[in-house]
């Protein structure tokens, strides 16, 4: 099976920029999407064999996932069942036979760690989802967690020691959810390998330097990661500030 993964920043805006032929030269079985900025309604994607589902933030143009699958789940839900947590469209969760997959986007701590506080509470929240689900049967989770994990996974860590994205507190809660029975399959596959981002900020030409961070991943239970076949980054697919990355896995 093949799994998609996609922070877009504004579905509407890449629509524009060839999203549909991307979809289709992909052709993943699921294909996640986060940050898609927009409320049910404001955009109808013709995608035929696919089940869409979608999470809206209450806040227009702002956050939002979605899953475009071949596979009709057994069941949906969405969001933490949280109320301080469920106003954001951040989670989609479907069930399978034989696995979860969660799609997620993380809030950003935002500059100046403001929101490290609600970071904070939300990784625990999140870690405690995956790990319920995971004591059910298998987990494969992806989207942007707003964290380069280790040195390895941005361009410049030592300057960006303590911002968003890499202070100690978030790369500390990743290392938290991998010890709760989950491998980051790129890192498992490639665990040397470097220069290999999701996210260029659009300043400094950063994209054309590949002055990256990779925070974008796929996640799965430690008991299935024996099953991966490939984990990736298409680098090459432009429209947003991420790109998508890949998994494919048999059950």
């Amino acid at each position: 099976m093949r799994f998609i993964s996609w922070n877009v920043n504004g579905l509407r805006a890449v629509v524009k920029k060839g999203f549909t032929d991307i979809f289709w030269d992909l052709d993943a079985d699921f294909f996640c999407l986060q940050e898609t900025k927009l409320q049910e309604g404001q955009i109808a994607l013709d995608l035929p064999g696919y089940h869409q589902y979608w999470c809206y933030a209450e806040r227009k143009g702002y956050s939002g996932t979605a899953i475009f699958t071949k596979h009709e789940p057994l069941s949906v839900t969405y969001n933490l069942g949280d109320p301080i947590h469920d106003t954001e469209g951040r989670v989609i969760t479907l069930e399978y036979p034989e696995f979860y997959l969660v799609c997620v986007y993380t809030p950003n701590a935002q500059d100046g760690l403001k929101r490290l506080d609600y970071r904070m509470a939300w990784d625990d929240a999140f870690r405690e989802h995956l790990a319920a689900l995971d004591r059910q049967k298998p987990v494969i989770v992806c989207g942007d967690f707003n964290c380069a994990h280790e040195e390895i996974d941005l361009k410049n860590p030592k300057t960006n020691v303590g911002n968003p994205g890499f202070s100690d507190e978030e790369r500390a809660k990743f290392t938290e959810l991998l010890e709760a029975g989950f491998t980051d399959t790129f890192r498992y596959l490639y665990p040397d390998a470097t220069g290999a981002y999701s996210w260029w900020s659009y300043r400094g030409n950063a994209r054309a330097n590949n002055t990256g961070w990779r925070i974008d991943y796929f996640l799965c239970s430690d008991r299935v990661r024996e099953q991966i076949d490939k984990a990736y980054i298409c680098p090459e697919i432009t429209g947003s500030d991420h790109c998508p990355v890949g998994l494919d896995i048999h059950f």
